[in-house]
């Protein structure tokens, strides 16, 4: 296999996380996937190695290589998943039941545009914006949906 120098240094790299950072197309999920597959030859298990990448077809792809190299199963995901997989683990310990959705960009415009008719609000783009603004606000500064500072950013 012809690799360039700068990816038979990240294939071979044995101590610490590693990000690889390259253009479209490079060989980043064959050279990730070979990292692991050396790692699991040095004698690693599957459940100490975290592949993360940020989408699913890769995270599928690099999977699907590890198998096919080395027989073994080890946690390929999106940073995405794995946030969730962790809040679905753990969340009880918040006080937050397991039952949750997780709404996308468009999944929550969805559900302000139905509020707006339901609060009496004339639907506007500025609005719209300003809501999201501030319920994003909201959230980065962890605000309770019952903390009266929640009003104020209203």
């Amino acid at each position: 296999m012809e690799w360039n120098q700068a990816q038979q240094k990240a294939a071979a790299h044995l101590h610490g996380p590693m990000l690889v950072l390259a253009g479209a197309g490079s060989g980043k999920t064959r050279i990730v996937t070979h990292r692991i597959a050396h790692l699991l030859q040095l004698g690693i298990l599957p459940s100490e190695i975290l592949a993360l990448t940020f989408t699913n077809k890769a995270a599928k792809e690099m999977r699907e290589r590890v198998e096919k190299l080395q027989n073994a199963s080890v946690l390929t995901c999106t940073f995405h998943s794995l946030g969730s997989r962790i809040l679905r683990e753990s969340i009880d310990r918040l006080g937050y039941g397991k039952r949750f959705t997780i709404y996308d960009e468009e999944d929550s415009e969805k559900l302000l545009k139905t509020c707006f008719p339901e609060a009496g609000i004339k639907e506007e783009k500025s609005l719209f914006r300003q809501i999201r603004s501030s319920i994003s606000r909201a959230k980065n500064q962890l605000l309770h949906p019952n903390d009266p500072a929640l009003k104020k950013a209203f």
